[in-house]
């Protein structure tokens, strides 16, 4: 870590060495007070106008400085002036190193360096372009808020202020260990999270390497360092206001600077079921919808290896009306039933990447076409039975609704209809087991993924599967550390 020296001709020529060949590298040399100077910024994150309105302009009206007109000042002495004599809204905290200028300059901010003075000066006169707040689009509501977190860090940040006005709330911003020098931050509420995990969340975010930070979900393997898994104890948002209820849950944020997803730890299984309009409408309503929820989780899973298992092993358990028109629709295929449901579910898979990848504009075009392949086209030609590809279709728009469980439930959905088709029953039983132990040995930072909500005290009683009045359940806030007594 290179320090700054009290001569501006080596500062200026270690940042050139660094920075010369970069078009928006903007160093110019000025006089303050016969002190000779330097503003430094890169363009397009710092805005010029501002800073010589901000700098120059404040520097001019000042009448104490008609003194050094004749008697030029020291770098020294026109530092302490202008840091804590002036009207300069400067950083409190001056840039002692080459490390401490880059920084700040990567974050739109504008460097002032003195001959004589080995600290710099920093301005905040960001110009930075960013994508405005908006409603997310992964994350539909019918009441509350709209705004989502833009890809900015500093305006993510002011979104959760706005939100939880308390001292209680802290925003530690640090660098990561990496190539890009990538932004993140550590918010939690004071009073509510469990200090050592906090402490313990910290340190390994500091000592992570990864390559590249793009994404808050980069620091898992960190987090939860697990060879193979299935179910991740994390949770990731982009509404700020869910975020404001995770921290006043106790729950630790982790927000990466370019991304608008912000990483919730720990999470709960039963979290995946939940929304924020479970909170605006009735107990009633939102029990229903998250049963609703539970029952289309398990059915995605569960239902394509089912079906395969009945039809081949059992066919005795379906009814006579419907195995025979089963048995009819296979008869004019030409695979067997568990390699056509296997592939309509990979055709789905694949259906569902390309509408994802490609332009908005094309992605109606896709649909179309896969809804005469697989609707039409394939039943015709006598490819798939009408039966698998309602089956399939059943479970694909069943996913859906809940989104942050695609991953594992797509996985675990060519494992059962896998183990149904080639092992039957005892095939289906061993794959339902896997999944119980996968979900059961789940937990991070000491809280189990499957713990009742709240945890751990009362198992359904205010808010899990069911939820009661909203009244009722404020009565005893919720906290993600509780501990048994």
């Amino acid at each position: 870590m290179q320090q700054l020296t009290t001569k501006l001709s080596e500062n200026l020529a270690a940042l050139n060495t660094m920075f010369g060949a970069s078009a928006d590298y903007y160093a110019k040399q000025i006089s303050i007070c016969g002190c000779p100077a330097a503003i430094l910024l890169f363009d397009g994150m710092g805005s010029l106008s501002s800073l010589w309105t901000l700098l120059l302009d404040a520097v001019n009206r000042e009448d104490q400085f008609t003194d050094f007109e004749e008697n030029p000042a020291p770098g020294q002495q026109v530092y302490d002036y202008l840091m804590h004599h002036s009207d300069l809204p400067a950083e409190s905290t001056p840039a002692r190193t080459l490390d401490d200028v880059i920084m700040r300059m990567t974050a739109g901010f504008a460097v002032l360096l003195l001959d004589g003075c080995e600290q710099g000066m920093a301005f905040a006169v960001q110009n930075l372009k960013f994508r405005s707040v908006g409603e997310p689009s992964g994350e539909g509501n019918l009441r509350g808020s709209r705004e989502g977190f833009s890809d900015l860090l500093r305006i993510n940040l002011s979104l959760l202020r706005r939100l939880i006005r308390s001292e209680t709330l802290v925003m530690e911003v640090a660098q990561a260990d990496t190539a890009m020098k990538t932004e993140y931050a550590l918010c939690y509420q004071r009073d509510k999270a469990d200090a050592q995990m906090v402490a313990r969340v910290r340190e390994i975010l500091q000592e992570a390497r990864p390559e590249l930070l793009l994404d808050s979900s980069y620091f898992v393997p960190w987090l939860l360092p697990v060879r193979y898994r299935l179910f991740t104890p994390v949770s990731y948002t982009e509404r700020p206001a869910v975020a404001a209820a995770k921290l006043c849950e106790g729950k630790i944020l982790i927000l990466v600077n370019g991304s608008p997803s912000a990483m919730v730890l720990p999470a709960l299984f039963a979290e995946n079921f939940e929304c924020l309009d479970d909170y605006a409408t009735t107990a009633f309503f939102s029990s229903f919808i998250r049963i609703l929820k539970y029952v289309s989780f398990y059915l995605t899973i569960f239902l394509p290896g089912i079906f395969v298992c009945l039809a081949v092993y059992l066919p005795e358990l379906i009814p006579p009306q419907l195995l025979s028109k089963i048995a009819a629709a296979e008869q004019g295929t030409p695979l067997p039933l568990f390699a056509e449901m296997v592939m309509v579910i990979l055709i789905l898979e694949l259906i569902r990447e390309a509408g994802l990848r490609m332009p908005q504009s094309l992605g109606h075009s896709v649909s179309l076409v896969a809804a005469l392949i697989i609707g039409d086209a394939a039943v015709a030609a006598g490819l798939m039975s009408t039966p698998v590809i309602l089956t399939a279709c059943i479970t694909s728009v069943a996913l859906f609704i809940t989104p942050s469980l695609y991953e594992p439930a797509t996985l675990l959905r060519l494992m059962v209809v896998t183990a149904a088709g080639l092992a039957g029953p005892v095939g289906l039983a061993g794959v339902f087991l896997v999944f119980l132990f996968s979900l059961s040995e789940v937990a991070a930072m000491g809280v189990p993924y499957l713990a009742q909500h709240p945890f751990p005290h009362k198992p359904l009683a205010d808010d899990g599967v069911i939820r009661r009045d909203y009244r009722q359940m404020s009565r005893q806030p919720f906290n993600i550390w509780q501990r048994r007594g």
